[in-house]
């Protein structure tokens, strides 16, 4: 089996077709792990891949993608530790690439989904290498600082679903919001809103995020 650097789950496709299938790659949030979104992943149609990463570093039971950098302030202007984030989006894309081999996945239909720090990661990985991923679902996270001013070849046109909670004590949605204006500026097919929620996934957005991956698998 290929080499795959981050502990995963994997759920088959229970309608599998002819050839490579599309997948949904999961990131949790911080503290998290990978069981976290698998509710989520539940409610896709039935022909997709789902591999939910597991991040690398432990923390409080669960697991980390990167510390926070607090020297701008406190937890509301945060920002990922620059080497550790860095060293997390390279063993996504490692992950991935290894996945995609041991699984039959199409790398032309790969989709993110992440919460927290799990969208702020996949938001990064977006910018990074637009043309790796077919969508992007980034829910209660935000733009990192270090990708705020790229402006990549291949973004205009990306979909991408952008949700926050007006309730979040953690990320608020000031900072959802302006990850979601940014990528306009930049050209994707953003779909964007905040819920009544705090620092959660509520049946709303649920329901909003569903239909839009149904939309693109």
């Amino acid at each position: 089996m290929s080499d795959i650097p981050l502990e995963h789950v994997h759920v088959e496709p229970s309608e599998p077709g002819d050839g490579p299938a599309p997948a949904v790659v999961l990131l949790h949030g911080r503290g998290s792990n990978e069981q976290d979104l698998l509710s989520i992943a539940r409610e896709f149609p039935d022909h997709v891949h789902v591999v939910s990463l597991r991040a690398p570093d432990p923390l409080q039971g669960g697991y980390t993608w990167y510390e926070l950098d607090l020297s701008e302030g406190g937890l509301h202007q945060s920002q990922p530790h620059a080497e550790q984030f860095e060293r997390s989006r390279s063993l996504v894309r490692e992950a991935i690439a290894g996945a995609v081999e041991a699984y039959d996945i199409d790398p032309d239909r790969i989709g993110l989904l992440g919460f927290s720090q799990g969208a702020i990661t996949s938001l990064s990985l977006l910018l990074d290498d637009p043309d790796d991923y077919a969508w992007v679902v980034a829910l209660h996270g935000y733009l990192a600082d270090s990708h705020a001013d790229l402006d990549p070849d291949g973004i205009a046109g990306k979909p991408v679903f952008v949700g926050g909670g007006s309730m979040d004590q953690v990320i608020p949605a000031s900072r959802v919001e302006r990850a979601a204006e940014r990528l306009r500026e930049l050209g994707a097919d953003v779909t964007a809103n905040v819920y009544g929620a705090p620092h959660g996934v509520g049946p709303d957005e649920l329901r909003d995020v569903v239909a839009f991956v149904e939309a693109r698998v």
